[in-house]
């Protein structure tokens, strides 16, 4: 399925450096933010109570986090759970702070404002190893996610794909990372699932693009690798349209109804996707041609049979 055809191949490669440098700052200011700012873990990693309550009535999540602060926990996280009933309040582990007191405390304060009284749903309490021990299970999906996916595209193209492949895809996780890092937003265990999808979705597009490649070096004897791939990239463009373009549909609708639950998740996923796009086609594809791939890498020359000697 086409939604349009463009009749001459647009010359990408002839611009393939001047991506490569946005590409290359791009990542440095993402390396830059993430070392000097950090990450806002969430509860998750950092440790904390998380408790849940439900009112008859939605409340006014503005009057929740006021009356919090006013009793000395300006650092609770209070949004919507599931619904406008139900709200879910984050406190990280403070020295100050009786863990098994925290609940009760907070019930307290909730009591204490004016509407409809709260019902305790549920009390987690987080520690603080637990945490350090998300944090790195997190690092090492990404790093085997990262492993899988080069070890993959070797067995299925060459050295020169996985690798290319490998730094677009690590791309895509910096930028993604290097905005929470710069705006602060808080990194959470469904941020980091977001993540992991945008590795595989991002990663998803290469192959296609790689397989494109691949086909017109078989077929198209007359192209250069430099016209090969500009072919190859535009003759999926439509593809790319449809696919991405529905799928960001999807996604901005979460990040726009979806309340305050979904937004990091979606936020994370809707950059992931537009720099997904951007990698697949403008990182990937010149590394792969200055990587040195070449159609002699899968065209076998055919051997002139040698006449037999009567």
């Amino acid at each position: 399925m086409e939604f349009f055809r463009i009749k001459n191949d647009i010359p990408f490669m002839r611009h393939a450096l001047k991506f490569n440098i946005i590409s290359l700052v791009t990542f440095a200011l993402a390396v830059i933010f993430i070392a000097m700012r950090g990450l806002n873990l969430s509860v998750e990693f950092t440790g904390g109570t998380l408790v849940e309550v439900s009112y008859p009535q939605p409340p006014r999540v503005e009057d929740i986090r006021q009356a919090l602060s006013d009793a000395g926990y300006s650092d609770a996280q209070v949004q919507n759970f599931g619904s406008a009933r139900d709200i879910l309040v984050r406190l990280p582990n403070r020295d100050d702070l009786e863990a098994d007191r925290v609940s009760e405390n907070v019930m307290a304060t909730l009591s204490s404002i004016d509407g409809p009284e709260p019902e305790l749903r549920r009390v987690e309490f987080v520690g603080p190893q637990i945490g350090k021990e998300l944090a790195a299970d997190g690092g090492m999906a990404l790093l085997f996610v990262m492993v899988g996916m080069m070890a993959y595209l070797a067995m299925r193209f060459e050295w020169r794909f996985a690798l290319a492949a490998s730094i677009a895809n690590l791309h895509d996780v910096l930028i993604i990372i290097g905005f929470f890092a710069f705006f602060q937003w808080e990194f959470s265990l469904p941020v980091l699932a977001a993540v992991l999808a945008v590795l595989g979705y991002s990663v998803n597009e290469t192959v296609v693009i790689f397989d494109r490649v691949r086909e017109t070096f078989r077929k198209r004897r007359g192209l250069s690798t430099t016209e090969v791939i500009d072919h190859a990239i535009t003759r999926t463009m439509s593809r790319t349209v449809i696919t991405h373009g529905s799928t960001l549909m999807v996604v901005l609708s979460m990040l726009i109804f979806g309340g305050e639950t979904l937004h990091y998740f979606a936020l994370a996923l809707t950059i992931g996707i537009i720099f997904g796009i951007y990698s697949s086609v403008l990182v990937s594809s010149p590394l792969v041609m200055w990587f040195g791939v070449s159609r002699e890498q899968f065209v076998k020359p055919k051997k002139d049979k040698e006449e037999a000697v009567v």
